[in-house]
């Protein structure tokens, strides 16, 4: 795969609620570290040694906004994607000066079946897609292919569809 793939685009929309049956918070699952983690860390292994025997190559890791902030109701989804935002991270200061380059997407709500979560979900779900809703503006998924790809074009390393997020994570720091 990595000697026909100079670029590659993650996008895994899934989510889990991070909540047992209880109400606890429950521990991060194998399913919710393989959806938010393990597969940018096969996608690298597949890809990687051929963009650097290459001396190029482009990593988009899609993490989301709670990777550098958090995500209110779940903390397996803010552990992983905080996990995606350091792997991408790691991938840009390891490799960077041998010609891969890397950005890591981190949108807040975008308009997908993830948030739009019905009425008779568990409350977890209804919670997490709410906490979205009302953190700004839901975008809808071309909005966000825009701001991809002038972040591939500027080669930054974060890509924040909504702007804001900038902000709110330099008052974290």
């Amino acid at each position: 795969m990595s000697a026909y793939c100079r670029s590659i685009w993650m996008y895994q929309p899934a989510d889990s609620s991070g909540r047992s049956a209880d109400g606890s918070v429950a521990p991060v699952s194998l399913s919710v570290m393989t959806v938010n983690v393990r597969a940018h860390l096969y996608a690298a292994r597949a890809l990687v040694p051929g963009w650097l025997e290459r001396g190029e190559g482009y990593f988009l890791a899609t993490a989301s906004a709670a990777g550098l902030l958090t995500q209110i109701g779940s903390a397996p989804y803010a552990v992983t994607k905080h996990a995606a935002v350091a792997f991408a991270e790691w991938l840009s200061v390891t490799y960077g000066d041998r010609g891969l380059r890397v950005s890591c997407l981190c949108p807040m709500g975008v308009r997908t079946g993830m948030t739009q979560v019905p009425d008779d979900a568990p409350d977890e779900l209804r919670l997490a897609a709410g906490v979205v809703a009302a953190a700004g503006d839901m975008l809808e998924p071309e909005q966000v292919a825009d701001v991809v790809v002038e972040g591939l074009r500027a080669e930054r390393f974060l890509i924040l569809p909504h702007p804001e997020v900038l902000t709110f994570f330099q008052r974290k720091a």
